[in-house]
């Protein structure tokens, strides 16, 4: 393939892009299982969320399953751990494994701490309730995927997990305002469902000027039920692209160290508008990265900062990353992994 067919294969690419994040229509609704909209991976985070078409390590199962094609050792390891608003923290470890040629194999997680809330019930008193004490409500994902690279320059990914949320009890009476009162309790009403899901997604690298295009569906859902309200869990559609603008200026298209990175990618959830994420990586000698990006369409969120320090040893690649994002009134995430690489 000459070199101007990649350049036309790249513009078509390009347009059909930004045409699919301006049209691209997913219909709003609510949705359910929240928790698996949290974002993971500190390197995606640095720029403002960019991981569809920018990570290729394990972490790349949480944006697009396509991406753990495209691992370069046998095992990749990652550990994931957020430092969210209102203490709501979670761990997301994640393992990608080489098949040999044939494809890549994942194994991966996220559990959610929720911390403690306050429990209370209706009563005849002055107050109007009583305190029934604490309870901490449960929510974790355990997810398998698999990627193919059928070539140099294109692969797929598919993902499956389970889904766990358990919001507690409810006390259930069949009359009257004091629900305190023994005699008129039935029952209670556990409000705990498993569900499963899927992701799928594709990668594909033009191999110069840094050129790549990915696109995720994500979690996709049967209808889950509480009471008389159906919902879906928080389905996504996703675009990324990235580019490397200086290798435009040195003519050099082949070299393995990049130096700057940028991304424009695009969401579509389920619940809520578009957003537009931009990012930014500078790479120096594959030591030292800086990241910095920005999120449109979001009431709180915008400006992501962080950085990563990667050595090899050993054989093996060691990744420390961070980000940093400003939440406006609810203060400040922060997002730390550790990866390696054998």
């Amino acid at each position: 393939m000459s070199k101007y067919t990649y350049y036309l294969a790249a513009i078509v690419l390009s347009v059909f892009f930004v045409s699919q994040s301006s049209n691209a229509q997913v219909e709003q609704a609510q949705v359910g299982f929240r928790f698996l909209e949290n974002p993971v991976s500190a390197e995606a985070m640095g720029k403002a969320g960019s991981g569809v078409a920018t990570l290729t390590n394990s972490n790349a199962i949480f944006w697009n399953p396509a991406g753990i094609g495209w691992i370069e050792k046998s095992v990749d390891l990652n550990v994931n751990y957020t430092v969210g608003i209102a203490s709501i923290n979670y761990l997301a470890p994640s393992i990608a494994v080489k098949l040999g040629d044939f494809g890549v194999l994942d194994f991966d997680g996220i559990i959610m701490n929720y911390g403690d809330f306050y429990g209370t019930r209706v009563a005849n008193n002055s107050s109007g309730y009583i305190e029934t004490g604490t309870f901490s409500p449960q929510a974790f994902a355990i997810g398998v995927g698999f990627s193919q690279k059928v070539s140099d320059h294109f692969s797929y990914g598919v993902h499956f997990k389970y889904a766990y949320q358990n919001l507690g009890d409810a006390w259930v009476s069949t009359s009257g305002t004091d629900l305190t009162d023994p005699t008129l309790q039935i029952g209670t009403i556990k409000y705990s469902r498993l569900e499963p899901a899927f992701d799928v997604g594709a990668l594909y690298d033009f191999l110069f000027h840094g050129i790549r295009f990915g696109a995720s569906l994500q979690n996709v859902s049967r209808q889950i039920t509480y009471e008389q309200q159906s919902f879906l869990m928080p389905f996504s559609v996703n675009f990324g692209l990235t580019v490397e603008p200086i290798s435009f200026v040195t003519g050099n298209e082949t070299s393995l160290s990049r130096s700057l990175v940028i991304s424009v990618e695009s969401t579509h959830p389920r619940d809520f508008n578009e957003s537009v994420h931009f990012g930014a990586e500078y790479d120096y000698a594959n030591i030292l990265a800086l990241r910095a990006g920005y999120m449109t369409g979001m009431d709180q969120r915008g400006f992501t900062a962080g950085l990563g320090v990667s050595e090899e040893l050993a054989g093996s690649t060691l990744r420390v990353d961070y980000a940093y994002e400003p939440f406006g009134v609810f203060g400040a995430v922060h997002y730390i992994s550790l990866g390696v690489a054998y």
